[in-house]
């Protein structure tokens, strides 16, 4: 079997495992065995897709110090996922636009990764984090903003670290 041949194959069984991750319904994966690493990777996807790897640990990391505080939820998803909720035309529940811990969840725009190349670094980043590979590089941050804008509550935390493109607070 040429090399050639062995790699289309290999790349052909990565591609159908990454949309196996990417069709599974949004219910489903928070009861998925793999659950809390998919909604840890779309977060860093969505929120640091475009930053160096400190800067999407750093995002992952403010998620389990989140998990930590009494006013978030107590799984990643929980903390990824928490919202207002309300009953829209079709009778469906939706996330209240701008009132998500994390904008891309309810932004109105979709929430399925389009680059696949994007999710699986995301994807191993986030089961890296949860596994303990890195040091909390934030120094306890629950909170971060992009430098593009000024949030109100900004004022009321402490700043720790700015890496990259986003500034984080405790």
């Amino acid at each position: 079997m040429s090399k050639a041949y062995k790699a289309f194959l290999y790349g052909m069984a990565f591609g159908s495992f990454l949309m196996f991750l990417l069709l599974l319904p949004s219910l489903a994966q928070a009861s998925d065995e793999n659950g809390e690493t998919v909604c840890m990777a779309k977060n860093i996807y969505f929120e640091a897709g475009n930053q160096p790897l400190a800067g999407k640990v750093a995002v992952a990391q403010v998620v389990l110090n989140r998990m930590e505080h009494s006013a978030y939820g107590d799984s990643i998803c929980g903390v990824v996922y928490q919202t207002r909720w309300r009953e829209n035309w079709k009778g469906n529940m939706v996330p209240i636009r701008h009132q998500c811990q994390f904008s891309w969840f309810c932004d109105g725009k979709s929430d399925e990764p389009l680059d696949t190349d994007t999710f699986f670094e995301s994807y191993v980043i986030a089961s890296d984090v949860i596994m303990g590979k890195y040091l909390d590089i934030t120094e306890g941050a629950t909170h971060y903003h992009s430098i593009m804008v000024e949030p109100y509550w900004a004022e009321t935390l402490n700043e720790t670290v700015q890496i990259t493109d986003h500034i984080f607070y405790k």
